[in-house]
């Protein structure tokens, strides 16, 4: 097996758990804002979740459930860029206040995979201006050799596209590289590039299929905070935090 050179990391529910909290809420906002009465809830959004994308989410609803308002399907479109874009603002917002903590393990991770001399990327389906946001602002100290966000593909995940995008901009090999995800939806994204992945459930995925998960853990852990729970893998000596060098070791067998 070729040496780990990249690891690259799905931002939301893996860098910071911001669906519940983050996303759901903004959302709710911003239909206030626009004269909506509707309000998602906790298991609703979760439902949603199977949907990749923001603009997609809300497009499913108006045509499943439909909003409080009505809308002419020729104004869909604009009204969702619309709100998607006062959204995100609100999104941002949130982030930058220092609400939405980092889950545990993440920030020393990724300390351990520049020490260790690999690449560092992230790959989101999210928009670009809250992945700056958080690469930019909460993790300014960590060098990203690459972030791909939004509407920089057409096919967003489960589809791989957004995985064999970073391969060729990195000039990597699939088994060159290890995934850090946390749903369905990003493991097969990860899995049909050919990545091995290691899966960091959250409260909306732990009931998830993921078993195609190379790791699967609770969190990446720390020592001093919380530690991970493994469902699988084979890391020697486990002790709750999963270090890079481990995982290189493992993948590169």
């Amino acid at each position: 097996m070729a040496q780990i050179k990249a690891v690259l990391f799905d931002q939301d529910g893996v860098i910071i758990d911001t669906e519940r909290d983050g996303h759901r809420v903004s959302f709710n906002m911003i239909f206030k804002e626009h004269g909506f009465t509707d309000e998602w809830s906790v298991e609703y959004y979760h439902e949603l979740l199977q949907i990749s994308g923001g603009k997609e989410r809300m497009k499913h609803h108006a045509k499943t459930k439909g909003f409080s308002r009505p809308t002419p399907d020729h104004e869909l479109d604009d009204l969702v860029k619309a709100m998607h874009k006062g959204k995100t603002a609100l999104f941002v917002e949130l982030i930058e206040s220092g609400k939405l903590p980092l889950r545990p393990g993440i920030h020393r991770f990724m300390r351990e995979a520049m020490a260790a001399g690999l690449k560092v990327g992230v790959c989101t389906t999210s928009n670009e201006q809250a992945a700056k946001a958080i690469t930019g602002k909460i993790l300014h100290d960590i060098k990203f050799d690459l972030v791909l966000a939004g509407d920089v593909v057409e096919h967003k995940k489960p589809d791989p596209e957004i995985y064999n995008l970073a391969l060729s901009k990195l000039g990597l090999k699939p088994d060159e590289v290890m995934v850090v995800e946390d749903s369905k939806n990003g493991l097969k994204a990860a899995k049909a590039a050919g990545i091995k992945t290691i899966v960091t459930t959250n409260g909306y995925t732990e009931n998830e299929d993921v078993e195609a998960g190379d790791i699967i853990v609770s969190c990446l852990g720390d020592a001093g905070g919380e530690r991970a729970k493994m469902r699988k893998g084979d890391i020697p000596d486990f002790n709750g935090v999963v270090h890079v060098k481990d995982v290189m070791n493992l993948f590169s067998k």
